[in-house]
């Protein structure tokens, strides 16, 4: 398995800035690896409710995380402006793969880029289901060709 190189920014197609907090950070100075997660969640349902393309509380289908990884490249640390990028790499019948790019305040390479898999259920069964169309044509937006 070759190590991942840290991309650009213009490989991403949505961008949304997210302020770090004096709490972010550890004793090593420098933001959690913990907190890299939450912003990738963040990312995700931010892009899709600005989007309506799901309503958390009332649509018929659920996306939940089934797979994570984050690689990391240079430090972020309070008070950093994060610029963080989102794409979409892959779609299946009920899955997605998103790709996230964190770039610390101006900077072009990536201080950290990962992923989140998320499988669409119904929200009573749980179980997967296709993704709606209107989703589907949504993620196809910010999907990049392999």
């Amino acid at each position: 398995m070759s190590k991942p190189v840290a991309e650009t920014r213009d490989g991403y197609r949505y961008f949304r800035d997210i302020t770090t907090r004096w709490m972010d950070n550890d004793v090593y100075a420098h933001v959690n690896n913990v907190v890299y997660y939450s912003w990738f969640d963040t990312l995700v349902n931010a892009w899709l409710l600005e989007q309506k393309l799901l309503d958390f509380t009332q649509s018929a289908t659920l996306g939940l995380v089934v797979e994570t990884g984050c690689s990391y490249f240079s430090s972020i640390a309070f008070p950093d402006i994060v610029r963080a990028g989102l794409r979409v790499s892959r779609l299946g019948t009920s899955s997605v793969r998103y790709e996230v790019g964190l770039f610390a305040n101006d900077n072009d390479i990536a201080s950290a880029q990962g992923h989140l898999v998320h499988v669409y259920v119904d929200r009573l069964t749980r179980r997967p289901v296709p993704l709606p169309d209107e989703l589907r044509r949504g993620l196809e937006s910010i999907g990049v060709t392999p």
